[in-house]
Parts: C-alpha cells; sequence; structure tokens
C-alpha cells in the first residue's frame, strides 16, 4: 500500500485538493493523511495566531485522517509548492494549484526550489505555453489534463441553485451579481459602497478572499467594511468567513467583478462573463523583477469580459457582461479553450491515472 500525503498548507486549499482526495480514496491501495498548516490570522494588529485547532475539527468531522508527520510517505500532494521542502524526505511531489488565474506564483514558488522536482498538473495550454516562453519547461514535469479543482462544475447536480438562492433569501426572479475581490492588490478601496448602487435590480452577493479575514496579509478593515454594510443593507449578502468554498456561489451567479483573482478564470470555464475591474498603475512585479501577473489586467480575456477602470462605470459593466455580443460569445469561447482543456468533470481521473504511473515508474 502507498503512502499518500495531502499538504494542506492553508484550509480554504482543501477545496482544490478534494476532487483527486475523492478519486484516490476509490483505490485501496492508497493510504492518505493530511497535514495541517497553521493558518494564521491576526490579532490585536501585532500577534498571529494559528487556527491549527480549529482546522483539525473541521477535517475530522470530515473524516479525513490527519497527521503531523512530513516523512515516510511515497508522495505528497500539495495545493502550493512546499514550504520547507526538506521536511518531506525522498518523495514524489505533486502540485495541483489551489488557484487557476493569472498569478505567476504558481510556477515562480516551484522553480525557485532548485534542488527538489515537482510533478506539475495543469488546467490548459495557456500556463504551458507561458512556462516555455520563460525557457522553464523542464524545471518539472508538466501535464495538461485540466485540473481537478474545477471538476465539481461539470459534476451532475453537485451545486443546487434553488437551495442557495433560498439560503441566502434571494430574488429568484433577479439576475445575481458575484463582488468577489482579491485580498492584494484589491479593488475594495476603489469600489467600496459604490457596489450597492446594483440594488435593488440585482441580487448582490459579497464573497471575500479569506486573507481579507485573518487581517495577516490585508487589513482586518476590509472584512468589517463589508460586514457594516451588509448590516445596514438588507439587500446585501455577505458570505461569512467560515464559508471558503466559493463554487457554489460561482456557479450560481450570473455575473463577477474581480479584479487579479483566479476566481476569474474559474468563471471563464463556466462559459460565463465576469467583470475585470483594472487596477491603475497596475504592472506589479515579484523582487526579483518577475512580473506578478502572466498578463497585463488590460489585455486579460480582452474582447470577452467587460473591462472598469472607474466606478462610475460599474452599472454600464454589468449590463454589457449581461448582455454580451456576438464577438463576445465568440472570444469567450476561443479564451475558454485555450486557458482549459476537458472540461468535462473527469480531470481527477486523468490526473488519478497519471498519479499511478508516477509511483509506478519512480518507485519510492
Amino acid at each position: 500500500m502507498k503512502k499518500i500525503l495531502f499538504d494542506l498548507k492553508k484550509e480554504y486549499y482543501f477545496n482544490s485538493l478534494f476532487p483527486i482526495y475523492k478519486e484516490l480514496k476509490k483505490d485501496p491501495n492508497y493510504d492518505i493523511y493530511f497535514n495541517i498548516g497553521k493558518d494564521q490570522k491576526r490579532f490585536l494588529g501585532i500577534f498571529l495566531l494559528s487556527q491549527k485547532n480549529n482546522i483539525t475539527d473541521n477535517l475530522q468531522k470530515k473524516g479525513l485522517k490527519l497527521t503531523d508527520e512530513k516523512k515516510g510517505f511515497d508522495a505528497v500532494i500539495c495545493g502550493d509548492a512546499l514550504k520547507d521542502p526538506e521536511s518531506y524526505g525522498d518523495t514524489i511531489r505533486i502540485h495541483l494549484d489551489h488557484g487557476v488565474g493569472i498569478k505567476t506564483l504558481r510556477i515562480r514558488n516551484i522553480v525557485k526550489q532548485k534542488n527538489f522536482h515537482y510533478h506539475v498538473f495543469l488546467e490548459g495550454q495557456y500556463w504551458y505555453d507561458y512556462i516555455k516562453s520563460l525557457n522553464w519547461e523542464n524545471k518539472a514535469d508538466f501535464y495538461i489534463t485540466g485540473i481537478p479543482k474545477l471538476d465539481p462544475f461539470f459534476w451532475n447536480n453537485h451545486y443546487d441553485n434553488k437551495k442557495l438562492i433560498s439560503k441566502l433569501k434571494i430574488d429568484p426572479n433577479k439576475k445575481t451579481v458575484l463582488f468577489a475581490p482579491s485580498y492584494k492588490p484589491s479593488c475594495i478601496k476603489y469600489l467600496k459602497q459604490k457596489i450597492t448602487e446594483l440594488i435593488p435590480k440585482y441580487n448582490l452577493v459579497i464573497k471575500l478572499h479569506p486573507y481579507s479575514w485573518s487581517g495577516k496579509y490585508a487589513p482586518h478593515s476590509q472584512h468589517k467594511f463589508y460586514e457594516k454594510l451588509a448590516k445596514k443593507e438588507p439587500n446585501v449578502f455577505l458570505i461569512q468567513k467560515e464559508d471558503f468554498d466559493i463554487y457554489p456561489y460561482l456557479y450560481l451567479a450570473d455575473t463577477i467583478i474581480s479584479d487579479t483573482s483566479s476566481v476569474i478564470n474559474e468563471f471563464l470555464a463556466l462559459g460565463k462573463f465576469g467583470i475585470i475591474y483594472e487596477l491603475p498603475d497596475m504592472n506589479p512585479k515579484h523582487s526579483d523583477g518577475m512580473p506578478i501577473l502572466s498578463v497585463s489586467q488590460d489585455e486579460w480575456l480582452k474582447g470577452a469580459f467587460p473591462h472598469l477602470n472607474s466606478p462610475d462605470k460599474l452599472k454600464k459593466a454589468v449590463e454589457s457582461a449581461l448582455n454580451p455580443t456576438k464577438e463576445m460569445k465568440e472570444k469567450i469561447e476561443e479564451y475558454k479553450n485555450y486557458f482549459f482543456t476537458n472540461l468535462d468533470g473527469k480531470s481527477s481521473v486523468r490526473v488519478k491515472k497519471k498519479i499511478d504511473e508516477i509511483m509506478k515508474k519512480e518507485k519510492i
């Protein structure tokens, strides 16, 4: 029997790894464990508090086997490049990124670990072409299989929109707009309360990034502002921090407003039109000079997704996304086919098959 370790650095990574866990669990030849990170939050603006005990309780309720051990596993599966990779010993490293957006961190973190080899699974041709443009195609083993994270979108009856509409108490006869900004950089400081101008014509659902709640990487003011707004505006539904799975809401929404978040591409996978808020002077770079984004915001999904660079143009952008032109419909298909391969709900099956092959070949 092969021992597999899922490295869960952040609790919200669980959703991206669950489909492949579900597929591997069917095979009695695999013994599966989870190792949990601290997933810290900031208290009083100074102290960092570990959330490990809370996460442990949540995962044990799901029936998962947890361990503090890192060594002694035949393979480790991660949603980001491993922290302290040497602590995992001689093992097969399988990378399934927790996001499918345009941030280069996903590949940069792997390449920086020069002494450690990864098997990297990609959602489509776009990312492989970008990696080749950097001459990094030999820095890891890459497989264009589709990514398991997206599978639930295409499982029959996995998401229940009627049930979610009832839970949110929103009007089933109105279109639903999902506001899902990133934490840093973020369009929050530009849109703020302006987002409520979409009421009462549309249902407004707000889903903040998990980091917007923790205070470690973004100020607590991000969630406090929208908590106050939701109390003031009965037609604003703010998804609480405990509900970190955005996928049911992506599946429900008719359009989405975001900035640099991977939810933009995830919405693209559904074939629905979102809105990209272009942040001013948005040409950020890592400390080594590498761009943070693989494509500039003004070129990202250009011609398919409406772009917004001023709060005053919000309503017009929403109308455009909800009433796409023929040209927009043609363009979205082009992007979807380039960014993603095999959107059929079976990526986890393909990834599992490849993992089987890797395990037999490397015989660790």
